[in-house]
């Protein structure tokens, strides 16, 4: 959530010009900001008893986390080096450097676990994915390509076979909230819930920074790899959801996972099209044929792997375009982009101020997510406009510059 890659276009040396990767990859990051906003602050089901789902939650749901993890790889391959990845000591720096940004993140992450409210904060996880990325980081492209195709396939395998053994424990070994500081102290139940049982499953989703590390050893700056990203990504979600509603409309899996007990008081049908976190998904290998927003599926992994990759696509040939043009007009969205961590810590916060409160009279839904998304735009335009960083991405980029430091060597 972070935005490492984009610290050098803040202050360009005379003569040089910004790149229009880092603002286009700066706008998709400010678009997963206020997508995940919104799935947070207006309904993503109807009313009862019909459940339907809405337009934000068909649009965002699954989506808008998925292009947070893919752009995280991303970042990190333009920070460890693009076509040529580093190698030697200078690899090892770079994995310090991000494994000490991980841990301000991981320390975010469970100081806004602690709070009341009702979001699924996603910062721990997303801590615990950059240090499971460390061993990749030296990898070049074909490689990575090789290990993400190959953990999409495999990954909701082995989590379908292991998530069942991990809640017939006594206790379950489930949070059913967010981590924070206090989970520290039973570090197995924990780690169960990071990987498998949790929110944002770590084992599932590591496959999300395959794919950004792999995008980011493209050469992003040229038309051809950008049409490329949003053709093909476009191509493979729209293939994987295609798949996943046959085998679940079509081919019965709905009709077989229904006869199932335990589900959360939706209709399963409705959870399908929007958000299957709080189903355990056990005891029948229809689940492993989803592909539905978080269901940890193959399905579901290509299908938001294959958004997001299109979104980069498309903010990349945007990026080109306001470059053409002069007109910086991604600003909206690149400027909070820049300092998702600040920001999405600071919406946190301030939703959990009306945890279990109603909301002031006269306010709606949809018009606190409006208040929050201009606040956030409006921020990020400021500190764009201004060179500066967030503060967390300030606090963030001086550890990652304390683990990467390596003393002169004298000859």
């Amino acid at each position: 959530m972070t935005s490492q890659e984009t610290a050098p276009a803040r202050k360009v040396p005379r003569g040089r010009k910004v790149s229009t990767r880092l603002t286009g990859i700066d706008a998709a990051r400010g678009l997963a900001l206020l997508g995940m906003m919104a799935t947070h602050l207006m309904p993503t089901f109807g009313p009862s008893p019909q459940w339907e789902p809405t337009w934000v939650g068909l649009v965002f749901s699954g989506r808008s986390a998925a292009l947070f993890a893919v752009l995280a790889g991303i970042g990190l391959a333009l920070t460890t080096g693009k076509q040529e990845p580093r190698q030697g000591l200078d690899l090892w720096a770079a994995r310090s450097g991000v494994a000490m940004r991980a841990l301000v993140i991981a320390v975010v992450g469970l100081t806004l676990g602690g709070l009341e409210v009702n979001v699924a904060v996603i910062l721990v996880h997303y801590a615990v994915l950059f240090l499971c990325i460390l061993p990749f980081l030296g990898l070049r492209l074909k490689a990575l390509c090789l290990w993400a195709l190959g953990w999409v396939l495999v990954s909701s395998l082995i989590a379908y076979l292991v998530r069942p053994w991990l809640l017939d424990a006594n206790p379950p070994l489930q949070l059913g909230h967010n981590p924070n500081s206090e989970d520290l102290e039973t570090p197995g139940r924990l780690v169960a819930d990071l990987f498998f049982t949790g929110y944002y499953p770590v084992f599932q989703w590591i496959t999300y920074l395959l794919i950004g590390l792999a995008i980011g050893r493209l050469a992003l700056t040229t038309a051809n790899v950008q049409l490329l990203l949003f053709t093909c990504g476009f191509a493979v979600a729209a293939l994987a959801k295609i798949v996943g509603t046959l085998a679940m409309e079509v081919w019965g899996g709905r009709a077989a996972l229904e006869a199932l007990p335990g589900t959360r008081g939706y209709p399963l049908e409705s959870m399908l099209q929007v958000n299957l976190t709080g189903l355990q998904q056990v005891d029948s290998w229809w689940w492993l044929a989803s592909a539905a927003p978080h269901a940890g599926t193959t399905l579901d992994l290509l299908h938001t792997g294959g958004v997001a990759a299109a979104v980069v696509g498309l903010f990349l040939m945007l990026g080109t375009l306001a470059q053409r043009i002069k007109v910086n007009f991604l600003m909206l969205l690149s400027g909070p982009g820049a300092m998702t961590l600040t920001l999405y810590s600071l919406h946190v916060w301030v939703v959990s101020g009306f945890h279990n409160k109603p909301l002031p009279a006269g306010w709606t839904d949809e018009g606190m997510y409006w208040t929050q998304a201009l606040a956030a735009v409006g921020i990020g335009i400021c500190f764009a406009l201004l060179r500066w960083r967030g503060p967390l991405e300030w606090l963030a980029h001086q550890a990652s510059r304390l683990g990467s430091y390596r003393p002169a060597t004298v000859g």
